[in-house]
């Protein structure tokens, strides 16, 4: 697979950048149709879009920088911490980014969060299965080697030629799965807040699966069983869980 998608004279666009471009609108899009059923209108969502967009772009890149400093960019230009239309980015620091991002600007606009997370919760699986697709051309987030015959081999690449995990499909395939069934339960929420905070803990689960047969980690911890996006994935997943029981408890009680 070829990363370039065409080239604007001698700038290429890369096919990453442009299924990255298709997440947020997909994601946005969905959500501001979704939201009017909570009384947000299609154009607060819009409006809040670009710190949706900036607080993503920001947190997942430096968490990649943070994760790998050693490997990429120590001894390098600062200037390479900026190209990050070439990948590099982690899914979790985006996560985490786009949050603090919308916490500021929700409480500015006094807009109300929980609905607006629920909101925007099926959305980011829908846009991440974009993401991941993205991924599978630019050839990162790759799997371990493999002799099943839906392996696939990248050309010119650290793997060498050797059949792999697809990663990337798997996930964009459970993604697709926790965008249907967290779309369908925001028609049945019993309490503002449920579908975000379901869609962490479902989210921790899908990426602890998937990194069972992620190949790309320099490092793992606990005897090297344990990759870092489960790590951080067992933080995701009490987040959810605690919010989901905090609001649940305190959610008006009906005669």
């Amino acid at each position: 697979m070829d990363r370039v998608a065409f080239n604007l004279g001698p700038f290429p666009i890369n096919w990453f950048g442009i299924l990255v471009a298709v997440a947020f609108v997909a994601g946005l899009w969905t959500a501001s149709r979704r939201a009017t059923r909570d009384g947000i209108t299609c154009e607060q969502v819009f409006d809040a879009g670009p710190w949706l967009i900036v607080g993503s772009i920001v947190g997942a890149r430096a968490l990649y920088v943070i994760s790998y400093w050693e490997r990429d960019f120590a001894g390098e230009s600062w200037v390479k911490i900026l190209k990050i239309r070439e990948g590099g980015i982690v899914f979790y620091g985006g996560l985490i980014g786009a949050t603090l991002a919308m916490l500021i600007y929700l409480r500015w606009k006094k807009l109300p969060m929980l609905k607006f997370a629920d909101a925007l919760a099926p959305s980011i699986s829908l846009g991440h299965i974009f993401g991941r697709l993205g991924c599978l051309m630019n050839g990162c987030c790759y799997g371990r080697p493999t002799d099943l015959p839906w392996a696939i081999h990248f050309q010119d690449h650290e793997t060498r030629g050797v059949g792999v995990h697809p990663t990337q499909i798997y996930e964009a395939v459970l993604n697709l799965g926790l965008y249907g069934a967290l779309a369908w339960l925001y028609r049945k929420k019993k309490f503002d807040g449920q579908i975000f905070a379901l869609y962490l803990m479902s989210y921790a689960v899908v990426r602890s699966v998937v990194e069972v047969f992620r190949g790309d980690y320099p490092m793992r911890y606990f005897g090297e069983v344990v990759t870092p996006g489960q790590l951080i994935s067992i933080g995701i997943f009490a987040a959810g869980a605690v919010l989901y029981v905090m609001l649940a408890r305190s959610r008006p009680k009906t005669a």
